[in-house]
């Protein structure tokens, strides 16, 4: 159970009620959005639903391998946003579920997954590249109050979008350090502010809401941009990828290693590893995002 009187606690439960979807027929999921710092509600925020609507179909004892999604329009904050399940296969070790987001009418968002019954296996992985520890490392609200070339209304809501999760970089974010490129690597330490159950599926969620944060900042460092929060850089994700290797708690320390090795005709590439503190490989993810400079 969270300390109810611990603001952090706060936001982290204000985000699982946000992520609990109410079942409007057996198939059909309906959920919220909340406040957003841009006009649009958060990509992150769709995904981790639609894993929520899908999950919500599959017996518990298949977690979660993989999720292909695609951000078809920008999501109304406003609005409710109703998930349809479509139930494709249900075999031996794998199910797979399609997810459609609706709102106004017309598809904002669609999610496959698939999900598998444990097997053993053959078993290798890369190794966990070199980082600090995460301890040692500024929180988000140590880095944004030293940031007095950002807009104070602009952190606020930076740092309320962000209340529920620790997330810290090792190195200074996008918006901190700007104006010169840098190499196109970025690495970020989270876990969520707060435990959570030990439904599996619940971390899978979390740490999909969590991989739309920052997976395209490596795209911004190469061109020396600060991103969205400087008025330098418009975007929005495209399309978002992830395969779940091994167990993982998204309450426990997570290394978020990201490069990107492309950009070019308005859009950028992110590709990304996610590692347990003890080196273990959790997580492969890709997303390709539209990234314009304003005329």
């Amino acid at each position: 159970m969270l300390d109810t009187t611990d603001p952090m606690s706060q936001a982290l439960q204000s985000l699982l009620d946000l992520l609990d979807l109410e079942r409007i027929e057996q198939d059909i999921f309906r959920g919220r959005s909340r406040s957003a710092v841009v006009p649009r509600v958060f990509g992150g925020q769709v995904a981790a639903q639609a894993m929520v609507a899908a999950g919500r179909t599959v017996p518990e004892d298949r977690p979660a391998h993989s999720l292909h999604a695609y951000f078809l329009r920008p999501g109304d904050p406003g609005a409710p946003i109703v998930y349809e399940v479509d139930r494709i296969r249900d075999g031996r070790s794998f199910t797979t579920r399609r997810v459609v987001a609706v709102q106004h009418g017309k598809p904002i968002f669609h999610l496959s997954a698939s999900f598998q019954s444990h097997e053993d296996g053959l078993d290798h992985q890369a190794p966990m590249p070199p980082a600090p520890d995460p301890e040692s490392l500024p929180t988000s609200h140590e880095r944004m109050r030293g940031y007095g070339h950002i807009p104070s209304d602009v952190v606020e809501r930076l740092l309320q979008a962000r209340a529920a999760v620790d997330l810290r970089y090792v190195e200074e974010p996008p918006y901190g350090k700007f104006g010169e490129p840098r190499d196109p690597h970025s690495q970020v330490w989270f876990r969520t502010n707060g435990k959570l159950d030990d439904d599996p599926l619940l971390h899978v969620v979390l740490a999909t809401y969590v991989s739309d944060m920052t997976l395209l900042d490596s795209v911004l460092l190469a061109h020396g941009r600060g991103g969205w929060a400087l008025g330098d850089v418009v975007g929005a994700s495209l399309d978002h990828a992830m395969w779940f290797h091994r167990p993982f708690r998204a309450d426990e320390w997570l290394l978020y290693d990201q490069e990107s090795p492309s950009a070019y005709g308005g859009r950028g590439l992110g590709q990304a590893r996610i590692y347990t503190e003890d080196g273990r490989l959790a997580i492969s993810v890709i997303q390709e995002g539209v990234v314009r400079v304003p005329r």
